[in-house]
């Protein structure tokens, strides 16, 4: 059966729900549900925490009505294999639902959900707004298939790229509206990485300042351990600090450190300490080794109506030989914070 204008409606109620999970889920997914029957929603219901009931089950167990001939509608294909949690296929099944009707498909192939629902005889309806329901798990997506965190950066840049001057001043580059939409930023990613060079500049903390912000974990590049231990990104606020520093240098029982051999290496090591989505904020040095290196997934670039001329590109160790060389951005999409932009875009190699 195909999908329609009210299956819409209902997965973008799934979305909604399922953004309640945010930073409570790693490394699960976001996941909202919603039950309808006789063209009503009797029940509802989203994953609330890592290693508690997925969606589906909150919302068959939160219904106070026989759910025979119910349609559900969730914003990720149903699992169909024992995890945490039990299958939720065999609960639909169990509950005689008629039919599912979900957005993403799941990447992990342990899942496979559909097939089980529909060798049971129950309607699947698949893909429904599925841009967006990948765009929402972007993250677990790129965890699950790759085993490496989801790596975005943030740049703030002139008209002519610049992130600083020549002497390195860059505050302010942008206004007070995407400043704020930085501290968001902030709080939308687990965790927050810069380099040696911008922390002994800048002094940065590299918190979320907002209301019901959430401070990222700290993960500082500093190899040749430079930044003196009482910086602000390494003091001890409750906030888990990682520090990739390749020398000798001893730090307090707050800070986790680990060494740095290659950027393949380092992904693999942060997934495998928890960290499943790296927000970049630093300066040329650190852009550019990721860029070169093929490993930033996204790309939030800020600009400000300012020319300065001379000064810092945002990116300057990445330098292709041709224009076949180049990275590729897609998927742009342009926002007013007054008086800058931002473009929000994703990238290809």
């Amino acid at each position: 059966m195909a999908s329609n204008k009210k299956d819409e409606k209902y997965i973008k109620k799934c979305f909604q729900l399922a953004k309640k999970g945010r930073n409570n889920v790693l490394p699960n997914p976001m996941v909202g549900s919603v039950i309808v029957k006789d063209g009503r929603i009797i029940s509802t219901g989203y994953h609330k925490k890592y290693g508690e009931f997925h969606a589906e089950r909150n919302a068959v167990l939160n219904s106070k009505e026989d759910l025979e001939g119910a349609t559900l509608y969730v914003n990720l294909e149903p699992c169909s294999h024992f995890g945490k949690t039990p299958p939720c296929t065999d609960l639909i099944i169990e509950k005689k639902i008629k039919r599912v009707v979900f957005s993403s498909f799941d990447k992990n192939p342990k899942v496979n959900g559909a097939k089980k629902l529909k060798e049971k005889g129950i309607e699947v309806t698949g893909g429904v707004l599925e841009d967006e329901g990948d765009e929402l798990n972007k993250v677990f997506f790129k965890n699950v298939t790759e085993k490496i965190p989801y790596i975005a950066l943030k740049t703030a840049t002139t008209l002519d790229s610049k992130i600083a001057t020549e002497n390195y001043n860059s505050k302010w580059i942008t206004g007070n509206n995407s400043r704020l939409e930085v501290m968001k930023l902030r709080s939308s990613y687990q965790s927050i990485m810069t380099g040696s060079n911008t922390v002994l500049c800048d002094n940065p903390k590299l918190t979320s300042r907002i209301k019901n912000g959430v401070n990222p974990i700290r993960i500082i590049m500093d190899r040749n351990g430079k930044i003196p231990l009482d910086y602000n990104v390494f003091q001890d606020d409750g906030t888990r600090i990682i520090v990739i520093d390749n020398t000798g240098k001893k730090y307090p029982s707050h800070i986790e450190k680990i060494g740095f051999s290659n950027m393949d290496e380092l992904l693999k090591t942060l997934f495998n300490m928890g960290i499943y989505s790296v927000l970049i904020e630093s300066g040329q040095g650190l852009n550019s080794a990721f860029l070169k290196e093929k490993c930033v997934d996204e790309i939030y670039h800020f600009i400000a109506p300012k020319i300065l001329g001379g000064g810092i590109d945002f990116t300057g160790g990445f330098t292709p030989k041709s224009i076949d060389e180049s990275i590729i951005a897609y998927d742009m999409k342009i926002k007013k914070f007054e008086p800058d932009i931002m473009l929000n875009y994703k990238l290809k190699y």
